[in-house]
């Protein structure tokens, strides 16, 4: 039931150096010095296997977008393209990433309510990098990072999940309050400051300090089922009580994009949360797979990057709507 409403789950771990500045973004000796050392440190440790080093100033602009978009970098990463590297294992969703606001910010993402095998492969690079360098720590304190939210675990746990009925009744104010009593945040898909498009919401804690990872990981996955169980009783009693609105929504979403020939990034957000809905209610003919999977390839980045081209404006949205009509066809 839970993997009808959450898509993904994420745990991030927040690193730093013992020995080099906090700002080593500002310096590119550091900077070069953080990205030469992890790498080092991960090969010594024997667990480089199917890590791939990327450093953003020798990839092109689609390469980086895109790679932002399925939040295996983040958007911050990408404000220090000179310095800032990433080591990726995309097949099993695992990045390091190098100079963004902390030395490293380790990170692995699973799909669907698994926030503990995520933190679990966390666990493990941070081990394997931990026998060959000294992070940055505390005693009383933790774990030392930039900013005084991460520090203590430096662990940030997300889910990144799907509430159309929540948001269409107007109930996410409530949501806001239930997540902030037990300190956790709810944003929009894109982090602080962005809107929730498609629907969707990353639910997080929002300090580290004075809780333990175990506790951390708990307190997002209860919040999680908490949140699956209200949406979900929204859409059973949207079932039985105002059917014909629902499917009315539902089958507009579908017919748009089953047979549009031109749609912008943001129209597809707002149509897919439909057919996803739709999907995970058993009303519309389309695995929820297929439409998580169209969630990333329907980006503009990975379009681009997909499709081998450099289409922007209406091209992109027509071949949006192409690369849509083709999917919901298989």
């Amino acid at each position: 039931m839970s993997d009808a409403i959450v898509l993904s789950s994420r745990v991030r771990l927040a690193r730093n150096y013992q020995d080099l500045p906090f700002d080593v973004a500002q310096k590119s000796d550091a900077a070069a010095m953080c990205v030469a050392r992890t790498a080092n440190a991960l090969r010594l440790s024997g667990q480089d296997g199917g890590f791939e080093l990327l450093r953003l100033r020798d990839m092109d602009d689609v390469q980086r977008k895109a790679l932002a978009e399925v939040h295996l970098i983040s958007k911050d990463l990408l404000r220090n393209v000179d310095v800032a590297a990433v080591l990726l294992n995309e097949a099993a969703g695992v990045s390091i990433m190098m100079n963004e606001e902390d030395h490293l910010r380790i990170q692995a993402i699973r799909r669907g309510m698994e926030l503990q095998s995520a933190a679990d492969e966390c666990f493990r690079v941070d081990d394997a990098l931990s026998r060959q360098v000294s992070f940055a720590y505390d005693e009383q304190l933790g774990y030392l990072t930039a900013c005084p939210t991460n520090t203590g675990t430096g662990m940030r746990a997300s889910l990144l999940i799907h509430l159309p009925m929540l948001t269409i009744l107007k109930q996410m104010g409530s949501v806001g309050q239930i997540v902030a009593k037990v300190g956790l945040t709810i944003r929009g898909v894109y982090g602080e400051g962005s809107e929730a498009l498609g629907n969707l919401y990353l639910v997080s804690n929002q300090v580290t300090l004075g809780r333990t990872e175990q506790e951390l990981i708990s307190a997002v996955t209860a919040v999680g089922h908490q949140l699956t169980d209200m949406e979900m009783a929204l859409r059973e009693k949207s079932l039985l009580n105002g059917r014909n609105a629902l499917e009315d929504t539902i089958y507009r979403a579908w017919g748009i994009m089953k047979y549009a020939r031109c749609m912008s990034q943001n129209e597809f957000f707002k149509h897919w949360s439909g057919v996803r809905l739709g999907a995970a209610m058993g009303l519309l003919p389309v695995e929820l797979a297929t439409m998580d999977a169209m969630l990333e390839q329907a980006q503009d980045a990975n379009l681009q990057a997909l499709t081998e081209s450099n289409l922007t404006g209406r091209a992109l949205d027509e071949k949006r709507a192409e690369c849509i009509r083709a999917m919901l066809k298989e």
